[in-house]
């Protein structure tokens, strides 16, 4: 593609003057860039978001398989998630034809979770498919994170179990100097050493996820689920996962199967914090060996001093209180500041991680 076609494809048709009308399959990617950008200025105007074809005579299914032809893999997620979260194309998780298409990626996830009360039962399914697909990658890569942080670290106590991952290099080296060759300049290792670890005491500990299914909340919820499916695996850690909004659900029955547990959460609607966390409190069988996680934008529907008081008991009979504002791959918290100092003030720790991050937390306190 020649710096001409670029700038046309950048530009669009005004700049057809300039840089020449497009033709081929430059002319089809000007066409699938115009049938979703082309939007911009009537949102601009309207200052609202909505779907439709505009003038186009491209429809979703149309585009997609344009897309799908005529862009790599990086830009067709980018379009996707763009149809989907700037200009609230819908029919890309609620028509059947348009799923049977569309590449598995986390904003169609969340999308999906979004819609999924406006699917009837042969698209749920379809939709199901994304949700498999994209959990599944995720529960890949999270279970690795969570088992390095839970794996123990080493200590200074010498092992005589000869493992890769326990090889203590510099104890190696300063056993080993007096092998050292001169004429080779190397270190003749006759004597490896290596270290212990510690083991983490799991079963003592009880581990309360409570999470804010609020819409604003969707890919914290996708990545507490998944979180909680692999710390469920951990043997001895209790692992509880709530959702709340008005209400609260208690989806721990649900935790070993993050698919099935993320179709049956319903976003959107108000928030009750206090609730949830009273929920909570009540699940705590040893205070002094429970981590209760609230994840949650801080914005209270219910009542403040409820929840601050809720989390002062729970921080006074020794039960470690994490406040998250975000628990996903980016940790980019959007919250209420005056409500989550309130709770700082009181003993709860705040912040936003990632789900590695997050099981480091646990980790440390387990330790």
């Amino acid at each position: 593609m020649t710096g001409l076609e670029r700038w046309r494809l950048i530009l669009g048709e005004p700049a057809s003057p300039h840089c020449g009308a497009a033709e081929g399959d430059s002319a089809g990617r000007d066409a699938a860039l115009q049938w979703l950008y082309g939007r911009e200025a009537d949102l601009d105007r309207r200052g609202v978001r909505r779907g439709g074809q505009g003038d186009s005579v491209l429809t979703t299914v149309t585009w997609l398989d344009e897309i799908h032809r005529l862009f790599p893999k990086e830009t067709i997620e980018r379009l996707e998630r763009d149809a989907v979260e700037r200009y609230d194309i819908t029919e890309i998780v609620t028509d059947p034809e348009v799923l049977a298409r569309v590449e598995p990626n986390a904003a169609l996830l969340r999308a999906v979770l979004r819609t999924k009360h406006l699917m009837n039962p042969d698209v749920l399914a379809m939709a199901r498919r994304i949700v498999a697909a994209v959990v599944a990658e995720l529960v890949r890569k999270l279970a690795k994170e969570v088992r390095q942080a839970l794996s123990g670290t080493r200590s200074r106590r010498p092992s005589n179990f000869k493992q890769a991952r326990n090889f203590d290099f510099r104890r190696t080296i300063r056993a080993n100097l007096a092998h050292y060759d001169p004429v080779e300049r190397r270190v003749n290792i006759e004597k490896p050493m290596f270290s212990s670890r510690t083991r983490r005491h799991l079963e003592r500990w009880q581990l309360i996820m409570v999470v804010d299914q609020s819409g604003s909340m969707a890919g914290s919820v996708i990545h507490s689920a998944v979180t909680a499916a692999c710390l469920w695996s951990l043997p001895g850690l209790k692992t509880h996962l709530v959702a709340f909004d008005t209400a609260v659900v208690d989806l721990t029955a649900d935790v070993s199967d993050p698919v099935e547990l993320l179709m049956k959460v319903q976003l959107g609607g108000g928030t009750n914090i206090a609730k949830a966390m009273e929920y909570a409190r009540g699940l705590v069988e040893n205070p002094r060996r429970a981590i209760v996680v609230l994840i949650t934008d801080f914005y209270e529907g219910g009542d403040p001093e409820r929840l601050v008081r809720t989390v002062r008991e729970l921080v006074g009979q020794g039960s470690q209180v994490l406040g998250l504002a975000a628990l996903d791959e980016d940790a980019n918290p959007v919250y209420d500041r005056d409500l989550a100092q309130r709770l700082v003030d009181v003993g709860a720790h705040v912040g936003a991680m990632t789900p590695g991050m997050l099981a480091e937390f646990v980790a440390e306190r387990l330790a």
